[in-house]
């Protein structure tokens, strides 16, 4: 899931809309909460790097995007990509996108997935962003995960964590001693959906409304 080049992943950057981050004061903390999990793949990749390990995932390898059926999105996490997709996807890909999500009945992919590319790539899940398969690139229909764990780069937790607490003041827990117990929990697990069961199949209109509105 995690197609960036190697250059993202040796300097992981965050992501910067002004405008919008003013407009939209959920914004900044889900790009805030996306940095620090860039931050920590790019320290698991160094960390596996010394131990003489490759980093199999590159730019156009899109298996775990077929072969994955259930994504876990947070909400702020749907907010970020729908904002994306209506607001920030240019054409051709705005098109392709808007004709493939309506007939998400015929996909077995990821609905991002056009042309083996992930189209919403800067605001693609923190599932996505750590799922990092070493040694070997996937085989064809392979799901790494469940063929060879081995290979598959767990998160390191401090980055993770962080990343969570920067998110849960949105949830509305506020005091930190309340987030630190909710992430120990994994209380923000409980929120998440399957990426195969939200509602895409509305967002051709909101583009479209999008579009009209701003002609």
């Amino acid at each position: 899931m995690s197609k960036i080049s190697e250059t993202d992943y040796r300097k992981p950057q965050r992501q910067s809309f002004p405008d919008d981050e003013l407009r939209y004061n959920w914004l900044p903390i889900l790009f805030d909460a996306y940095t620090l999990i860039d931050e920590g793949v790019s320290e698991g990749i160094r960390r596996e790097e010394r131990q003489g390990r490759e980093l199999a995932c590159r730019k156009n390898c899109s298996s775990c995007c077929s072969t994955h059926q259930d994504i876990p999105v947070y909400p702020l996490e749907l907010m970020g990509m729908s904002w994306y997709v209506i607001e920030k996807l240019q054409s051709p890909l705005r098109e392709q996108l808007m004709q493939q999500l309506q007939r998400l009945d015929m996909l077995d992919s990821c609905p991002f997935l056009l042309s083996g590319a992930c189209s919403i790539h800067p605001l693609r899940p923190m599932a996505c962003r750590q799922f990092n398969v070493l040694g070997k690139p996937c085989a064809e229909g392979e799901d790494a995960f469940h063929t060879r764990r081995g290979d598959v780069m767990d998160p390191i937790p401090r980055y993770r964590d962080e990343a969570f607490d920067i998110m849960l003041p949105f949830y509305g827990v506020r005091d930190k001693a309340a987030r630190r117990q909710a992430i120990k929990r994994g209380a923000l697990h409980a929120l998440a959906r399957a990426m195969r069961d939200c509602t895409w199949g509305s967002l051709p209109a909101k583009m479209r409304a999008f579009d009209d509105l701003s002609k």
